[in-house]
């Protein structure tokens, strides 16, 4: 299944959603270009669980700055692509339910709580997360636990046969969801080598769900 949008109409235009996809690539486009090399880039930059727990500054940058730098490096196009495709479809609603300003707080603390979920998992080692994947799954846990009901617009690929279906954003998110608790666990005790910081996804995820309903704007009394 890959979703391509949803059916869930926003009030405001999602400003930050967008800087944020813009501010996304364009750091991507520095990365292929710069002499620095895209591997540098992420020890410079990225998120290195043993610095971050142990405040061990051996980077450019304090361990703590470092989380948010990393969320806007990727390690590849189909990496950037696809965090840029959950953001874009989920985050506008998130960012209208929120308001902009606390939608950029709601995004560095999703992404603040996945560094830290998934560098406590692993907290020696000296490999570099990067990527908006953790801040992104803070944003469908709070879609998830909003807008369960909410339609996405979904190709269903079978073989040569490739159809659009409309499926609810509960079986969306939560076969999302099932298959980062899957991978998470089938990794714990693997001695890592670099790819998915499933953990990552998983703090994030379970920040959004349990924190959104604090972030939205209060009720007025009647």
């Amino acid at each position: 299944m890959i979703p391509f949008k949803d059916d869930n109409p926003t009030q405001t235009t999602p400003l930050v959603t967008i800087g944020l996809i813009v501010l996304n690539c364009a750091v991507f486009i520095w990365q292929v270009l710069s002499p620095l090399g895209g591997m540098r880039i992420a020890f410079m930059y990225g998120a290195i669980p043993h610095n971050i727990i142990s405040f061990d500054i051996t980077q450019p940058i304090h361990p703590v700055t470092s989380i948010f730098t990393a969320m806007f490096l990727h390690g590849g196009f189909l990496h950037l692509a696809g965090n840029m495709l959950y953001l874009w479809i989920f985050g506008n609603n998130i960012e209208d339910a929120l308001g902009h300003v606390k939608f950029v707080f709601f995004y560095l603390f999703s992404g603040l709580v996945a560094a830290y979920s998934h560098a406590f998992i692993d907290p020696q080692s000296t490999i570099p997360m990067i990527g908006a994947s953790g801040a992104v799954s803070g944003i469908l846990g709070a879609y998830l636990l909003l807008f369960p009901r909410a339609k996405v617009y979904t190709l269903l690929i079978l073989g040569i046969f490739i159809q659009v279906v409309l499926v609810p954003a509960i079986v969306v998110i939560g076969f999302w969801a099932v298959l980062q608790f899957l991978n998470g666990l089938l990794s714990t005790g693997l001695h890592q080598q670099g790819g998915v910081a499933w953990f990552a996804h998983i703090g994030g995820f379970l920040a959004g769900i349990v924190t959104i309903r604090l972030w939205l704007p209060r009720q007025p009394y009647a």
